[in-house]
Formats: structure tokens, sequence, C-alpha cells
């Protein structure tokens, strides 16, 4: 059953809310559910043999010289990111850290029950108007959002997503208009009068139409609440590998509302195996060498890189997954990853823990000022080279990570945690979906270790008990036989969150349908 105070119900979905999410859910939902049929068909041409490419019929588009509307200051400044959940510890400790901008993430930061989405819509209601307070009684540190704050950037829960416990004519909302329209509704034209505008960071798109698809949610959202058209701007991630072959396009869709692209290794990893699933040759190394190192990966980040010179976007690197070392210093590992992002013409990078702040900075523009940005824009990147097999090794060692890993993520998934701390990274929901998926791709292509065993489903059953033996408590035993049930599934899933609902948050008996509400 949800979990939410009432008065959060109340202080959030007000009457005119609850009305507004129904008028937007009703005049998108039957796109949105068209796009997803796509998508699962487009999947099933691929495990027929079809292949990725560049789309001809945008050929002229691409050549053609056009801009996005001109980014903000919020965004176009250089530096650093930081990328936590919405609850009212994260926001304010983010926005006090220093970074250019706090991403408050519905998406990998956050456990979608209907507490998170609710709570952290008042918490950023909260965080806008500078009233947001958090006491650590354990510390005895008082920390208040003040007008020196950083702008916050809200990601929504992706498309595939839905919020079980609000219906519309008898079906759940997607979870992204959730997130977007409650954030809008709230507190868009109190940015606008603060000088500020709404900024969002759209998740796992795999095409310009649901690009084109966004651009409709947010003209229809902005003219509902009479909002200047284009005053919302939105971050892109490219985070599918269907996406990276149309970057261009996806600005386009967006080109007014549109100001950087983003870059997501982890997610891109994933959805190279969910699209080579049947394909043996295009099995991964170790999750540890799933770098820019990596070819498909560098062929994507030089990509993004050069359409964001041409279009006049923001390309925003990758979100780093370490922790300080003991020191409280940022290790080795991310200073070489963010200073070689800067090499690479990113303009800004990210990183989730705050005290890392500084030092990634640092890093990016130490390697920005030896970029080359006439070299940057000449960029050529084939389809071969974004489709080019990975490189590296398979160990027991990074086997053993992807289970524990797996587990860890998952369980704190199902308390309601997006994110926890293990072995000084910080592992999150994306985290959980590349390595159950590495798993399942090694168990599926009968993959072999660089000593030549097999990984088999009895190597791996003896690893994951190993693996997992100490884990006691909370909800481990969930998160074990999910883990297995899903490396071990015949076909490969397409998100973890999406097998796993049921035990997150039970289908409830007194879901919130919206229809009853008057539509103006």
């Amino acid at each position: 059953m949800p979990t939410a105070a009432p008065a959060t119900d109340r202080d959030v979905l007000t009457p005119r809310a609850r009305t507004f999410l129904a008028d937007l859910t009703r005049s998108l939902r039957p796109r949105l559910d068209a796009l997803l049929r796509a998508r699962r068909s487009r999947q099933a041409a691929l495990d027929r043999g079809a292949t990725l490419g560049f789309l001809g019929e945008t050929r002229a588009l691409r050549r053609a010289v056009w801009k996005v509307a001109a980014p903000p200051d919020a965004l176009r400044r250089p530096g650093v990111e930081l990328v936590g959940p919405a609850d009212r510890k994260g926001l304010a400790v983010g926005l006090g850290a220093g970074a250019e901008a706090y991403v408050a993430d519905f998406e990998d930061s956050s456990a979608p029950t209907r507490r998170n989405a609710l709570e952290g819509q008042r918490n950023l209601a909260d965080a806008v108007r500078r009233t947001l307070v958090h006491e650590d009684v354990a510390r005895g540190n008082r920390v208040r959002v003040d007008d020196r704050a950083a702008p916050i950037v809200v990601r929504p829960r992706g498309l595939h997503l839905v919020e079980r416990t609000l219906l519309v004519d008898g079906r759940p909302i997607p979870a992204p208009l959730v997130d977007v329209g409650l954030f809008l509704f709230h507190d868009a034209a109190e940015l606008l009068a603060r000088g500020s505008l709404p900024l969002l960071c759209l998740p796992k798109l795999e095409s310009h139409f649901e690009a084109r698809w966004w651009n409709s949610a947010l003209v229809r959202a902005q003219e509902a609440l009479d909002l200047p058209l284009g005053s919302v701007r939105v971050v892109v991630e490219i985070e599918t590998l269907p996406a990276a072959f149309e970057m261009d396009e996806i600005l386009f869709e967006l080109r007014n509302h549109a100001a950087a692209l983003g870059w997501g290794a982890r997610d891109l990893a994933l959805s190279y195996v969910k699209v080579h699933r049947t394909r043996r040759r295009a099995v991964l190394p170790d999750r540890g060498q799933l770098t820019t190192a990596q070819p498909f990966l560098a062929a994507a980040s030089r990509l993004l890189v050069r359409t964001c010179r041409r279009r006049g976007a923001v390309a925003i690197g990758g979100l780093s997954e370490h922790a300080p070392d003991a020191d409280g210093k940022a290790p080795d590992a991310l200073r070489s990853e963010k200073e070689r992002e800067g090499r690479c013409g990113f303009d800004r990078t990210r990183v989730s823990h705050p005290a890392l702040v500084q030092e990634a900075r640092e890093e990016l523009l130490d390697g920005a000022r030896s970029a080359d940005p006439t070299r940057l824009e000449r960029v050529e990147v084939t389809a071969a080279e974004l489709l080019a097999e990975p490189v590296g090794t398979r160990t027991e060692s990074g086997l053993r990570r992807n289970l524990r890993v797996g587990v860890v993520a998952v369980e704190s998934w199902l308390r309601g945690v997006g994110r926890v701390e293990l072995d000084g990274r910080s592992e999150d929901t994306a985290s959980a979906e590349i390595c159950r998926a590495q798993v399942w791709q090694w168990l599926r292509h009968g993959a072999t270790l660089s000593d030549g065993r097999l990984v088999s489903p009895g190597f791996v059953r003896t690893l994951l008990d190993e693996e997992t033996r100490a884990f006691e408590g909370g909800r481990f035993a969930e998160a074990r036989d999910l883990m297995a049930r899903l490396c071990f599934a015949e076909r490969l899933a397409d998100f973890f969150t999406l097998e796993g609902y049921d035990l997150l948050e039970p289908i409830p008996t007194d879901a919130l349908d919206l229809s009853r509400e008057k539509t103006r």
C-alpha cells in the first residue's frame, strides 16, 4: 500500500495539480504507448539480425546548419554537477556543495515508491523557495538552503516506468509525467519569478520520436501553466545505443528546449548488451573496463562532443561512481577520468559525492586547456565504430563484483533507497542494471574467463552463494532471489526495476484515480 504521509498527499496532490496531471496524461499517454510498442518492435528486429545505423531519411537534417536555443547561464558555466536523490539531506547538502548544479535524480538515485516521489516534490518546492532545512540529529548539524544554492536540475523517471499509485481512467500515470508535471506545476513560476529557469534532465531516450513526444509534453505543460514557451530547458541523456545514432535528430526535435547532451557510459553499456543480446561476439569484458577506452564508448563520446559543438549545446560528461578515499581525497581513477573528459571536449562533468566536486572541477578544467576545439568539430564517427566489438578481459573477480554489487544495490532499492556506498564506490540502480545484464550475457553465451574457465550456471551459483553468504537482515534474501532470477532467465529483462516493482511496493488497493477530478 502507498506509504506517503497524508500531509504530503495534500500538499503535493492538490485538486488543481490532480487536474493538471489528468489532462497531461489523457493527451500524451496514447502516443507514449505507441512509442513503447515501437521499442519492443525494434528490439525484436535486432534479435532477428537487424542492425542499427544512422537514419537515411534525416541525412539532410544532420548536414544542415542549425543550432538549439542558446543554453542558459545555469547550464553554460563549465564545471561539475552533483547528482543525488531529492530527499531533504541530499538537496540540503548537495545544493551547498559548491557544484555548478545539483541533479535531483528520481531515476537512478531513488527507488520509485510513492513516498519518495511525493516527498521529493515537497522537498524541491522548499528548496526552490529557500525554506528547506535538514536537521542532522546524529551530528548536531543544521543545514539550510540559501540564495547561494546551486541551480536544481530535475531528472524524472524514464518513459518505461509508471506510477502505479496514481491512476487516470483506471490506468497508472506514466511516471515521468508525474515527476515533471508536479515539478513544473509547483515550482516553474516560482523559479521564473526568482530569475531562474526550470531545468530538466531527460533519461534513457531511444529515438528522436521520443524526443518529439517530450517536446509535445513540455509545450502542453507550459501552455496549461501560462509559462513562456521555451522557458523550460532540458539536458538529454545519451544513455542508449539507438539514441547515439540520433543525437542530431533528438536535439532538433527539442531545439527550443534543449540546452545540453549528457553522457551515460553505464547505461550505454547496458544498452549495448540489450541491442546485441543474441550475439556472442558482443560479450562485454569486466565492468571496470567499460570506460571511454572501450571502442564503442569512445566513439559515442566523441560523437556527443562533436554534435554539441556543432549545435551550440553543452556537452556534459559522465557520472563518476567513485567515493573519496580514507583521507577524503579523490582517488587517482577519478582524477584521470575527469582530466580525460576535459581533453575530450566535455564542458561539464558529474560526481555523486559532494567531497569530490572541487577536485573533479580542477581536473576537468586542466584537461580542457589542452583540448583543440577545431579538431573536436571535425570529428567523424561511423556506424561501425558505434557498434565496435568490445575489447578486454573477463575475470573471476569481475564476476564476483557484479554479483556482490548487484545484490547490494537491489537490496538497497527494495528498502526504498536508491544509492549505497560499497567498496569505495557509489552504486545505484544503474549499477545493478549493468551488473545483472553482464552476468546474464556471460551465461547466455557461455563466455570464458581469462584463465579459460567457463561461466556456467553452477559456477555462478557457487560464486553468488559465496559473495552473499554474509549478507543478513534487511531484504537481502529477496534481493538475492531477484538477482538470481534475472541472471538465469531465458530472456534478458528490459529493466530489473520492472521485475521488482511488486516487491518494492505491492499493487495498491487504494490507488488515487485522478479521473474523478474535473478537467478545466
